[in-house]
Parts: structure tokens; C-alpha cells; sequence
């Protein structure tokens, strides 16, 4: 004669296990309450996705928009001055020999990369090139410059802004006395 009194001893505890374990599984996946709920006065609220951003204006005179990675191009501007935040306090497109130019760059993202900034002569000849590396958390303001302390040649100047390697952004300026 068969002994089946082992067997079915093991099965019943293990059967157990296998119900309870299950119960607790269900009520993870399936509760809309928090295991842990909040202090009282806050609420649970979904992840909030980026802030979508507008391309650049046609105004701007701007050419480009392009991205690269997570950190994209939003806007170039240039002008005579810049405040802390390194945005252009006084635009515009027409300076003097011994000015000193700026041009303000806004990116949008987060993520690494690399701005460089790249000025022109008439000839289209470089008379200085500059980068910036940045470690962005979001929208973020970079500032370039350039000056000669002899003056620049009166002239059609231009910057050339690229992120990453690839053009973004161009803008035309002049030098007048």
C-alpha cells in the first residue's frame, strides 16, 4: 500500500504560500492607494513632462534652430551689453570700431554639449572662435564676446553659433564710425 500522507502534507503549506503571496501582489498592482501615502495636505501628481518650447521667432533675424542630443538651440542675439544672467541688455545690429559686441545664446534641455561661437569678417575670414561646454538642467543663457582694443574695420560682420559641431544659429551685425 501507497503512502500519500507526505505528499499532501507538503502540498497544503506550499498551496498556502503560493494564495498569500498572491493576495499581497494583487494589491500592489491593483490599489489606487499608496503603500506609504503622503502627509496630510499633498497629493500624489503624475511626473510632469518638458515644457514644450516655441522655434525661434522669424523676427529674430536667426537663421537655423536646429537640435542636437537633449540640449537645442532656442535663440541668438546680439548686442553692446549684457546683464548677470548673460542676456543682451541693449540689442542691436550696428556698432562702433572699439565697441565691444556680445552675442547671447538660449538653449532648452538638459544634457551635455558644447556651444561654440565663431565671428566673422567682411571677408569671411575667422577673427575669433570661442566654446562653451554646458551641463544644462534646463533652459540656460550663454554669453560670447569680442573686442579690439585698435577697433574693428568698418564692415558686414557675422556670427556663426553651433552646438555640438553642427550650425544652429547665424546673425549679421556691422561695424560703423
Amino acid at each position: 500500500m501507497k503512502n500519500t500522507r507526505p505528499p499532501l502534507m507538503l502540498a497544503v503549506p506550499l498551496a498556502a504560500v503560493l494564495a498569500l503571496s498572491a493576495c499581497g501582489k494583487g494589491n500592489e498592482s491593483t490599489s489606487p492607494v499608496p503603500s506609504n501615502p503622503p502627509p496630510s495636505g499633498t497629493t500624489d501628481a503624475p511626473p510632469l513632462a518638458p515644457p514644450a518650447y516655441p522655434p525661434p521667432a522669424a523676427s529674430t533675424g536667426v537663421t537655423g534652430g536646429d537640435t542636437a542630443g537633449t540640449v537645442s538651440f532656442s535663440s541668438l542675439e546680439v548686442g553692446s551689453s549684457v546683464d548677470a544672467n548673460h542676456k543682451i541688455v541693449a540689442a542691436g545690429t550696428s556698432f562702433a570700431p572699439k565697441d565691444t559686441i556680445y552675442a547671447s545664446v538660449e538653449t532648452m534641455g538638459p544634457g551635455h554639449a558644447t556651444l561654440t561661437a565663431r565671428w566673422l569678417d567682411p571677408a569671411g575670414r575667422t577673427v575669433h572662435e570661442d566654446s562653451k561646454e554646458l551641463d544644462a538642467m534646463g533652459p540656460a543663457t550663454t554669453a560670447f564676446m569680442i573686442s579690439q582694443p585698435d577697433g574693428f574695420p568698418e564692415g558686414n560682420y557675422k556670427i556663426d553659433i553651433s552646438l555640438d559641431g553642427r550650425a544652429v544659429a547665424s546673425k549679421d551685425f556691422s561695424v560703423k564710425k
